[in-house]
C-alpha cells in the first residue's frame, strides 16, 4: 500500500518520546506524529493523550524522499467533527450599540494629554535645515534621503567614537 499526502490512515501506537509519537503504518511503515500535531490544546506531556499499543487514525501530512511519513491526529479528527452549530458571533451594530455615542464621564480624567505628547509624525522633516519641502522625482527624494542618513551617521559615529575608545579615543 503506498501512501498519499491527505490520505487518512489507521495504526498503532509503537513508541512515544518527547517530541512526538511514532505510529506504526501498514506495509511495516513508521510515521512520526509530531507533539504539536496531536491536540489542537498544548500538550505538556504525550503520555496524558497516547498510550503505547493504542489504535488511533491519523492524516499523511507530508513524505519525504528519504522515505520518513510525518503524521497528523490533529488534522484527521479536526475533520472527522461536525461543523459547530453553536451561536454566530452576532455583527456589530451601531444603533444597538449603547456605548458606541457614549462621552466619557467629566470625573474621568483623560488618559493622554495631548499637550505633553510628543510631536506627531506629520510634523517630522528628515532635513535638518528645515528647508521646505521640494517636490521632484524619486531619484532627487532619495539622493537627499542619502545625504540627509549620512549626515546623521556621521555625527553618530563621532559621539560614539570617544566613548569607546575608538581612534583616538581618551586614554586615562
Amino acid at each position: 500500500m503506498s501512501f498519499e499526502v491527505g490520505q487518512k490512515v489507521a495504526g498503532k501506537v509503537t513508541g512515544i518520546t518527547h517530541f512526538g509519537a511514532f505510529v506504526s503504518l501498514p506495509d511495516n511503515k513508521t510515521g512520526l506524529i509530531h507533539i504539536s500535531e496531536i491536540s489542537d490544546s498544548y500538550i505538556k506531556d504525550i503520555n496524558t493523550v497516547l498510550t503505547v499499543g493504542q489504535e488511533v487514525e491519523v492524516k499523511v501530512l507530508t513524505i519525504a524522499a528519504d522515505g520518513k511519513i510525518s503524521l497528523s491526529l490533529r488534522q484527521a479528527n479536526e475533520q472527522a467533527k461536525p461543523e459547530t452549530t453553536g451561536r454566530p458571533k452576532p455583527a456589530f451594530n451601531k444603533e444597538n450599540d449603547r456605548n458606541y455615542n457614549k462621552q466619557p464621564q467629566s470625573d474621568q480624567a483623560p488618559r493622554f494629554n495631548k499637550s505633553s505628547a510628543a510631536p506627531s509624525r506629520s510634523s517630522y522633516t528628515p532635513n535638518q535645515n528645515n528647508s521646505p519641502k521640494k517636490e521632484g522625482d524619486f531619484d532627487s527624494l532619495m539622493s537627499g534621503f542619502l545625504k540627509d542618513s549620512e549626515d546623521r551617521l556621521s555625527s553618530l559615529r563621532r559621539n560614539t567614537e570617544g566613548k569607546r575608545g575608538g581612534r583616538g579615543g581618551r586614554r586615562s
